[in-house]
C-alpha cells in the first residue's frame, strides 16, 4: 500500500540547502526512490512510497537537514548516494561518519555504496587496510582522499604513494627517457587522483616540502616510514617478497592502505600475486582490515559497470 509523508523545515534558508538548486535535490530523491515529491512553502512532501520507502525518505531528510545546519551545500550526486546506502538498515545512519573532509579542497566526498562507506571507516580505524576490487569502485581515490585530509590538517607528516612497476602489454623499455620519465605516466593516475581532490598549487607545495613523496615499490627496501600514511596501489602485481617487504616498512605511527584488482594481474602465470598471500596470511592479525568492494560499488560512467559485468559473464561460460 502507498502512502505519503510530510517533513516540516524550519526556515527558508534550510528548504534551499535540502532542495537545491532548482530543487534538483529533489529530482534526484524522487527518482532514487521512486515517489513523487514535492515542496510547498516549509513543507517537503513524499507521495507514492511504501512502508520501505517512507523509511529510506525519513533516513535521506534526516541526514540533508544535518548537513544543512552543518554548511554544507548538499549536491544530487550526494542526494543519490544516500539514496542508495539507505537500502542497507545495518549501515543506517553512518553515512556523515563516513564523509572525507580536505583543507583547501573541492568538497567534501562521501562514499556512493555501503561498501564504500565501510571502507571508508575501515581507512579510519585501521593502521593498515587492503582493499580488493575491479576498477571504478573508487578504491584509490578514497585511500588518497582520506590521505590528503590527514596530511593536510597536520595529523600526519608525510603521504607515500608508490605502485610496483609492472607493464600491462608493453614494456617500460622501449619508452623514451630515463627511469624517472619512464615511470612518471605509469603513476599519472595516483596524480589524477590527487589533482580531482585540490588545486594542482597545493599538491605542488606538497611536494617540494617533500611531505608527499611518489615512488616505486623497488626503491623503497631499506626505509622505514614514522609518521606516514602510505597508499600501495595496484598491489595484485606485487610478488610475495615485495609485498612482505612494503609491510615491513611500516615505522612508528604510520599507516598503510593497499589497494588491488585480483581480476587484473599482470605477473607472470608461475608467480604468486603478494597481495592474494597477503590476504591469506594477514585475513587474523589485529590491526588488519580486509574491505572487498564489488560490480555494484563500480561509480565510474555507468557503462564500465555494465563492461565489468560483461567480462565476469564470459568467465562462467
Amino acid at each position: 500500500m502507498d502512502d505519503s509523508i510530510a517533513i516540516v523545515l524550519e526556515t527558508r534558508d534550510l528548504v534551499s540547502g535540502v532542495c537545491g538548486a532548482n530543487d534538483d535535490n529533489l529530482k534526484a530523491l524522487s527518482l532514487s526512490l521512486g515517489g513523487k515529491v514535492a515542496v510547498k512553502g516549509n513543507e517537503v512532501r513524499m507521495k507514492g512510497l511504501d512502508k520501505t520507502g517512507i523509511e529510506r525518505f525519513k533516513t535521506v531528510m534526516d541526514d540533508l537537514i544535518t548537513a544543512v545546519r552543518e554548511g554544507d551545500r548538499p549536491s544530487p550526486d550526494y542526494v543519490h548516494a544516500l539514496a542508495r546506502t539507505s537500502l542497507d538498515k545495518k549501515n543506517a545512519g553512518y553515512f556523515r561518519d563516513a564523509l572525507i573532509t580536505i583543507p583547501n579542497g573541492f568538497g567534501k566526498i562521501f562514499p556512493k555504496s555501503s561498501n564504500q562507506g565501510e571502507y571508508i571507516k575501515a581507512i579510519k580505524n585501521y593502521e593498515l587496510c587492503f582493499a580488493i576490487g575491479p576498477a571504478g569502485t573508487g578504491k584509490t581515490f578514497l585511500a588518497i582522499a582520506h590521505a590528503l585530509s590527514t596530511v593536510l590538517s597536520k595529523k600526519m607528516r608525510k603521504l607515500v604513494l608508490t605502485r610496483p612497476v609492472v607493464e600491462s602489454g608493453e614494456s617500460l623499455g622501449y619508452l623514451p627517457g630515463d627511469l624517472e620519465q619512464k615511470i612518471n605516466p605509469y603513476l599519472r593516475p595516483l596524480y589524477d587522483a590527487m589533482e580531482s581532490l585540490v588545486p594542482y598549487e597545493i599538491i605542488r607545495r606538497l611536494e617540494e616540502n617533500r611531505i608527499i613523496e611518489i615512488a616505486p615499490l623497488a626503491y623503497m627496501r631499506g626505509r622505514s616510514f614514522n609518521d606516514s600514511f602510505i597508499i600501495l596501489d595496484e598491489a595484485q602485481n606485487t610478488t610475495k617478497e615485495q609485498m612482505k617487504m612494503f609491510l615491513t616498512r611500516l615505522g612508528s605511527s604510520a599507516r598503510a592502505v593497499i589497494t588491488g584488482d585480483i581480476t587484473q594481474i599482470d605477473l607472470p602465470k608461475r608467480i604468486e600475486s603478494g597481495l592474494l598471500n597477503a590476504v591469506s596470511v594477514l585475513s587474523d592479525v589485529d590491526g588488519v582490515n580486509i574491505s572487498y568492494l564489488h560490480t555494484q560499488d563500480v561509480v565510474r560512467n555507468p557503462l564500465v559497470k555494465r563492461i565489468i559485468e560483461a567480462y565476469n559473464n564470459e568467465k562462467e561460460k
